[in-house]
């Protein structure tokens, strides 16, 4: 079966960002890139007012400018375009049912507009049951360039991170030649907090976190086995989860987060995951758990 990764473009130096970064990981695994732009016409909503055939010709053309430049930078990668007709959120996430990845293009942020501006990626996110890669447009670069820095992964749960996330993670630093940084935030129980007797006693027994860092440990030691070429930094701090991860990011070429998955009909991220989406300064991978 052949491999796909999808991407979703919508005519913006993001979504561009995020062709570039899919066609680097297409040559790589050796798979087929898909381009897609979701594509409704609404008379009035934009400049192309009263004028459909204007518009689409545009739209065609955002995705033959992406398909060349891919193309110029990986001229053995096999490239196919298709303009859909349909809402964004619902065709993008029928993309990801059908692709290895989705990568789609995540504008800068800020405080209230972070919540305001990429509302189609956001919805995508929470509803698709597949990776989700966000790449950001953090300056022009040379499309042929390949990404640098390690692989950063956040474990928020440790019994929860087995499975997709981790996996993804260690896929991408194996197939990359690069290390995993996996990075597991603490915080000291309210109990103790307030029983400083309570938390005398945690210290006289060694402290916290040694049995925090076990707990990374066990986490981890499925996938060292399964990836035994891959080099892992454990990163074990105390302090708010995002606070932690994000301070890891720095030298990074990508960052994996996960969602959770398993509340009925509740579709939300996670506080962690939008700290990352937000402010990241690499790519970001949202990865359902099983």
């Amino acid at each position: 079966m052949s491999v796909t990764i999808t991407v979703g473009l919508d005519g913006t130096g993001h979504s561009l960002a995020a062709a570039d970064w899919a066609a680097h990981e297409a040559a790589r695994r050796g798979a087929a890139l898909r381009l897609v732009y979701a594509w409704v016409w609404r008379p009035g909503d934009t400049g192309f007012v009263g004028d459909r055939d204007a518009e689409e010709r545009a739209v065609r053309a955002v995705l033959g400018d992406a398909a060349a430049r891919v193309s110029g930078a990986h001229p053995a990668l096999d490239v196919t375009t298709e303009v859909v007709v349909g809402d964004p959120v619902p065709t993008l996430v029928d993309e990801a049912a059908r692709a290895e990845v989705l990568v789609l293009g995540s504008r800068g942020y800020g405080t209230l507009a972070g919540y305001l501006i990429g509302s189609v990626s956001l919805h995508v996110l929470r509803r698709t049951t597949r990776p989700v890669v966000m790449v950001r447009e953090t300056r022009p670069e040379n499309p042929a360039a390949q990404p640098a820095g390690e692989i950063v992964v956040g474990v928020q749960d440790a019994e929860a991170a087995g499975g997709p996330v981790l996996d993804f993670a260690f896929a991408s630093a194996a197939e990359r030649g690069v290390p995993v940084r996996a990075v597991y935030a603490w915080e000291v129980p309210p109990v103790l907090m307030w029983s400083p007797g309570s938390l005398w006693m945690a210290e006289q027994q060694g402290g916290l976190e040694p049995l925090h860092r076990q707990i990374l440990a066990d986490a981890l030691a499925p996938w060292r086995e399964k990836y035994p070429r891959v080099e892992v930094v454990e990163q074990v701090e105390s302090g708010p989860a995002s606070e932690v991860l994000l301070s890891a990011t720095g030298g990074a070429q990508l960052l994996v987060v996960g969602r959770r998955t398993h509340e009925p009909g509740v579709r939300r991220l996670g506080s962690v995951t939008h700290a990352a989406l937000h402010h990241a300064p690499c790519a970001v991978a949202v990865v359902p758990h099983a």
